[in-house]
C-alpha cells in the first residue's frame, strides 16, 4: 500500500489540493449567496453587475436595450428591441466556472505570485468572455429563438469551457512548477 501511495503521490497531491480549494471556494461563494433571499426574488450583486455590463454591451447594438429585475424570480430580464428575450440568473455570472478554473490552477502548483496573477488574469478573461457570451446569446435568441437549446446548451458552453481548457493548458505548460521542472 505504501508503494502505491508513493507511486501516485503527485496525483494524490493534485487531487487533494483541487478538492480542498474547490470546496473552500464553493463554501465561500455559497456563504455569499445565502445573504440573498430568493423567496423575495433578490438577485445577488455579482449577477446584477454581470447584467449591467451585459446591458452596456447590448446598448452598442441597440440603444433601447436594458435590463430589469424580475419580480417573480431571482433573475434579471434582458430587454432587446423592446422584447423580453432572456433572463440572467445566478448561474449565468460564471462564478462557478471561475471557481473551477482557480481550483485547477491552485492544484497544479506554481509560485505564489505567478499563481495569483494567473488566476486574476484568467478570471478577468472568463468574466469578459461571459459578458460577451450573454450579449451574443441575447442577440442570437432574438433572431433565432428556436435555436435556444443549441445556442445556450451547446455552442456557448463549448466556447467558455474551451477557453478555460486553453488557459489550463497554458498554465500547466508554461507557468506551473510542473512546467518549470520539465523545462530544466
Amino acid at each position: 500500500m505504501k508503494n502505491l501511495i508513493q507511486q501516485y503521490k503527485p496525483f494524490l497531491l493534485f487531487l487533494g489540493k483541487f478538492v480542498l480549494s474547490y470546496l473552500l471556494l464553493t463554501f465561500i461563494y455559497q456563504s455569499y449567496l445565502n445573504q440573498f433571499d430568493s423567496a423575495k426574488s433578490e438577485v445577488d450583486s455579482i449577477t446584477e453587475l454581470v447584467s449591467k455590463q451585459t446591458e452596456f454591451g447590448l446598448k452598442w447594438v441597440d440603444e433601447s436595450s436594458y435590463v430589469v429585475n424580475n419580480d417573480h424570480e431571482p433573475s434579471v430580464k434582458v430587454i432587446y428591441k423592446n422584447h423580453y428575450v432572456t433572463r440572467i440568473i445566478e448561474g449565468c455570472n460564471a462564478l462557478s466556472v471561475m471557481i473551477l478554473f482557480a481550483a485547477f490552477v491552485v492544484a497544479f502548483t506554481g509560485k505564489l505570485k505567478r499563481t495569483l496573477v494567473f488566476i486574476l488574469i484568467g478570471i478577468a478573461i472568463i468574466h469578459i468572455l461571459n459578458i460577451l457570451r450573454i450579449a451574443l446569446l441575447t442577440l442570437a435568441l432574438y433572431y433565432y429563438p428556436k435555436s435556444q437549446h443549441l445556442l445556450h446548451g451547446v455552442v456557448f458552453p463549448l466556447i467558455i469551457y474551451g477557453v478555460v481548457f486553453v488557459l489550463w493548458v497554458i498554465w500547466v505548460n508554461k507557468y506551473s512548477l510542473h512546467a518549470t521542472a520539465h523545462s530544466k
